[in-house]
């Protein structure tokens, strides 16, 4: 176990090391994009420059800059610091270290500071496991995560821990990096003037990422002394596409496609749907997501819009993609040109609150079906009225519960066909009050 204590053990100097890993920023000043977490004092900056810690947890998409902080701490740190990987080590070599530690708090009344990378693999039964350590004061745990902490890491952890969001690097953040890197290693390559923008576009403000293409062109460069954007794309081959399929930016993505299509931009809808299909989201998924849409936010103001969905969607199974991307882009631009409303939505929410709150309160005897003689004995479906043998086929009964007050929840828009929703609802409120009168007066 003492042989891997840390990841950053510093042994013997391997002469292949990775550019990423050569130029790290060993300055908080040279750490670019997270100025709002690294500035004059903030808390992690004071916690650094004191070297007095409180546990927590780094947040932010690869390349940001989580590890680089951690190795920081570690340089100047007095205190006792142990890192592992959730991804390569197992949740008892932690254990260990965490008893270990407890000895040394107990013994010598010094923290140890642990941290640990990729905590989100570790699973939530396996985090408990640190709490004990976190309450008696022997760990102070600094965890790295990709993934939002709120669903990766249990309440009682995360309670126990501030979080500190990195930011995705800009372009511009980017080049500079790159630019950095090249005056670090001497690298005698000229770059055509958008070259390096290009490196930094293709990376998604990934630092690690734009280091390892830059280091790829290099080494592919073979004497060349002058790069532009072709050699580039030839020796990186095509960029995959930022894209979380499962997690976090899923999520995002599909957010920004339903409300694109909410605030009636078509425009919008097709790059955001694309977003998706052609990182290999899986088209069942999007179709089920706007046919859940054509009910929310358009409802009864276009009925045809749930018909056009449901087709989709079947088109998608048929199909397949990438087949049905047409039919999907077809569907979005039909639902975002479609009226809106969300008046189907918004009344079931107020029925719901109701049927929470009167659960208890039975349904109406003359409501009751009565299969059985004993039920009709007990005055199950008493004194009904069959509509159908009445004029206009309607005749006026109570359906909500007899000590709850009839409700409105439905409350058509004045768009689309709901304008022709509320002349029904109108017509048969004008019944109701009339045959409802007639009843009372009898």
């Amino acid at each position: 176990m003492s042989d891997q204590i840390s990841l950053f053990a510093e042994e013997k100097t391997p002469t292949n090391v990775p550019l990423a890993e050569k130029i790290r920023p060993d300055k908080i000043k040279d750490i670019m994009g997270q100025y709002e977490i690294m500035k004059d004092g903030s808390q992690l900056r004071n916690m650094i420059a004191n070297d007095n810690y409180s546990s927590f947890i780094l947040w932010g998409p690869p390349g940001t800059g989580k590890t680089t902080i951690a190795r920081l701490i570690e340089k100047k740190t007095k205190c006792k610091f142990i890192s592992f990987s959730a991804v390569l080590s197992s949740i008892k070599d932690v254990k260990a270290v965490m008893k270990e530690a407890e000895f040394t708090f107990k013994t010598q009344n010094k923290s140890t500071i642990l941290f640990i990378d990729e905590i989100h693999r570790f699973n939530k039964s396996q985090q408990d496991a640190f709490l004990h350590y976190l309450e008696s004061g022997a760990v102070i745990l600094i965890g790295a995560t990709t993934e939002n902490p709120s669903f990766e890491v249990i309440p009682a952890l995360i309670s126990r821990c501030n979080v500190f969001v990195l930011n995705q690097l800009s372009d511009d953040e980017i080049v500079r990096i790159i630019k950095r890197a090249m005056e670090e290693i001497n690298a005698e390559l000229v770059f055509e003037e958008n070259c390096i923008p290009y490196i930094a576009e293709l990376c998604g403000g990934d630092a690690r990422k734009a280091l390892n293409y830059l280091e790829s062109i290099i080494k592919n460069s073979k004497g060349k002394k002058q790069i532009d954007v072709e050699f580039i794309s030839n020796i990186l081959s095509r960029k995959a596409m930022f894209y979380d399929k499962d997690r976090e930016e899923h999520y995002n993505v599909i957010s920004a496609l339903h409300k694109s299509l909410r605030g009636s931009d078509p425009q919008a809808g097709l790059y955001w749907l694309a977003r998706m299909l052609e990182a290999g989201e899986d088209p069942l998924y999007v179709s089920r997501r706007l046919v859940r849409f054509a009910s929310e936010d358009i409802g009864l103001a276009d009925p045809n819009a749930l018909v056009q969905a449901i087709a989709v969607k079947d088109t998608c199974h048929f199909l397949g993609m990438p087949e049905a991307n047409v039919a999907l882009a077809q569907l979005v631009v039909y639902l975002a040109t479609a009226p809106k409303s969300n008046a189907l939505y918004t009344g079931y929410k107020k029925a719901a609150e109701d049927a929470f709150k009167t659960s208890h309160l039975g349904v109406p005897l003359h409501i009751r079906n009565a299969p059985t003689k004993l039920m009709k004995d007990l005055e199950y479906g008493k004194d009904y009225t069959y509509d159908h043998m009445h004029e206009n086929s309607y005749s006026y009964q109570k359906y909500f519960p007899d000590k709850m007050v009839e409700k409105t929840y439905y409350k058509p828009s004045k768009f689309g066909y709901e304008k022709e929703v509320q002349k029904r609802l109108d017509w048969w409120m004008k019944l109701k009050t009339q045959t409802k009168k007639e009843k009372f007066e009898k």
